[in-house]
């Protein structure tokens, strides 16, 4: 994830990646006059490419590490896992053996050919000795005993446990898609940067100008249906108002993901009597609140539940997302495999969240701010200051909560600063989110249960100040291996049971995804399956 998992690598020098780039007939005058025709631009928050490296987290981004490597395996519609790489596979009848038949004739981005051994030296740098910790939130890696080319175009991985998820983590746009030879560095560890972005995907970067913007070309050699564009544009825009101006000048022809523009500005464009046409996904994650449980305020359960129920999350959802988002009361949606589990929500109620904080000793002062023992009820809540749904969240939450007498100080960061303030536990409370597929649920909770050094999704340091948080993380390991299906769901029950009962997350909505462009203009604009996807294999300029 969505959502996390930060490292920093080594920026890519344009001219490195540009020179590393075969491009067939992208210079003829057929070719010229497509890529005018059919170029399509995007606006994204962040820096769109990063480095680009197929194996690591940030600076780079799903969307385009997505758009350039492929994987083994992708995951379809309604959950289906399908070919990519591999054409089939086969599992052993004890779980442990799986055997992919690679797609024949594949090639990368430079015109090499792609095959069995390609697949090993991408594992051999993924997992090896130096690296394969800092994946371990990636359950994957933990069951992960042994692979090998069985012939040019057969793979075989061996596991030392059935792992029910297997191809479900094989699907994710990371860790594991494939770099071409070519684009490995001096001594193969990608985790230290590449020579250049070279995959067997659709797209290849053109050109990058960091943090302004990023042209993808179709990759000529792609093995599948070349793209209905010739060329996608993906600006970086990071103020949401600022995005919606270019958008409206004509210069931006698609809006697309979360978070991205004002929900207010969404709506204006949903009304504008057919001049622009939107849509928005079903639900694609949980939106939440995080509560450090190590906190010398958030420590005590009961303050946690107080804030549970002074959260009015049918009034988020109207006022906030205008209906767009629905008001969520547990950290996964219903229909998410395993979770559908009774619990108790915590209904909208002030008046007993604030009889809660007196009963926790927390007493209103003369200026109305709560205190006990000398100390102030103030609450550091960072959000990333590119999301502006975030900043919205966080308005609504200081206004609301000042009025049971709780000061909430809101600070924007920049989103590595404020992935490395999460991990240092320099916050109260903070903007959460579930990865959504194919992530929920086994790959959200494996990050929550991993405590290695390289773990930097927030989740796991903020259940530190749980009594049974080693009980926790102990069952969330054996779920992701348990045959028993019913054991299997007792096990999902008390994880998830636990976190409700111990009020860890304040669920806010299910998170939509939305889209917009000017009518007549597009075609295939489409939502994908994952929320970390954008349509740019489908979507095309007519206008």
């Amino acid at each position: 994830m969505k959502k996390f998992l930060k490292q920093i690598g080594i920026l890519l020098m344009t001219e490195i990646i540009l020179g590393c780039q075969s491009k067939p007939n992208s210079d003829s005058k057929e070719g010229q006059k497509a890529n005018k025709e059919n170029k399509v631009t995007l606006a994204f928050n962040q820096d769109p490419v990063g480095n680009l490296n197929p194996h690591e987290y940030l600076p780079s981004q799903f969307i385009t590490q997505d758009m350039v490597y492929d994987g083994l395996v992708s995951y379809g519609e309604n959950g289906e896992i399908k070919p990519m790489l591999a054409e089939s596979w086969t599992i052993s009848e004890d779980g442990k053996t799986y055997t992919f038949k690679l797609r024949p004739n594949v090639k990368f981005s430079d015109g090499s050919a792609f095959d069995a051994k390609n697949v090993v030296k991408n594992f051999d740098t993924i997992f090896s000795k130096e690296n394969k910790s800092k994946h371990s939130w990636f359950a994957f890696t933990n069951h992960l005993k042994s692979y090998r080319a069985v012939d040019d175009l057969t793979f075989e991985i061996v596991l030392d446990t059935p792992y029910t998820a297997t191809l479900y983590d094989l699907a994710m746009i990371r860790l594991i898609r494939f770099l071409g030879d070519a684009g490995f560095p001096e001594g193969g560890d990608t985790m230290k940067g590449i020579k250049a972005p070279i995959g067997t995907g659709a797209w290849v970067l053109k050109e990058h100008k960091n943090n302004e913007y990023a042209v993808f070309v179709r990759n000529e050699y792609y093995w599948g249906e070349k793209p209905a564009a010739s060329e996608i544009i993906i600006k970086n825009i990071p103020d949401s108002e600022t995005l919606a101006l270019q958008f409206e000048s004509g210069d931006i022809d698609l809006i697309y993901g979360n978070g991205l523009i004002s929900l207010d500005r969404f709506n204006s464009y949903r009304q504008d009597n057919g001049k622009y046409t939107t849509a928005t996904s079903n639900p694609m994650s949980t939106r939440m609140l995080l509560m450090n449980t190590t906190s010398s305020i958030l420590g005590d359960l009961n303050v946690r539940k107080a804030l549970n129920h002074a959260v009015d999350k049918e009034s988020i959802a109207k006022n906030i997302f205008d209906g767009i988002e629905k008001p969520a009361d547990t950290i996964f949606a219903p229909n998410v495999p395993h979770t559908n589990v009774k619990l108790e929500k915590y209904g909208y109620d002030l008046a007993k969240a604030e009889a809660m904080l007196d009963e926790a000793g927390w007493k209103k002062g003369a200026d109305g701010i709560r205190e006990k023992n000398g100390k102030k009820m103030v609450l550091s809540f960072p959000y990333i200051s590119s999301k502006v749904t975030d900043k919205s969240i966080g308005e609504y939450i200081q206004g609301e909560w000042k009025k049971i007498g709780i000061q909430v100080e809101l600070k924007a960061m920049e989103e590595k600063a404020y992935w490395q303030n999460a991990t240092a536990k320099n916050y109260d409370i903070m903007s959460d989110f579930s990865w959504g597929a194919p992530w929920d649920p086994h790959a959200f909770l494996t990050a929550m249960a991993d405590n290695s050094a390289s773990n930097t999704n927030p989740d796991y340091a903020a259940q530190l100040g749980l009594p049974m948080k080693a009980q926790l993380d102990k069952t969330i390991k054996a779920l992701l291996v348990e045959p028993n299906e019913q054991k299997l769901n007792e096990m999902y029950t008390y994880v998830l049971t636990t976190l409700h009962e111990q009020a860890v997350y304040i669920p806010i909505s299910y998170q939509a995804m939305l889209s917009v462009y000017r009518t007549g203009e597009l075609e295939g604009v489409k939502f994908m399956p994952e929320e970390n996807r954008i349509p740019a294999w489908s979507v095309k300029k007519v206008k």
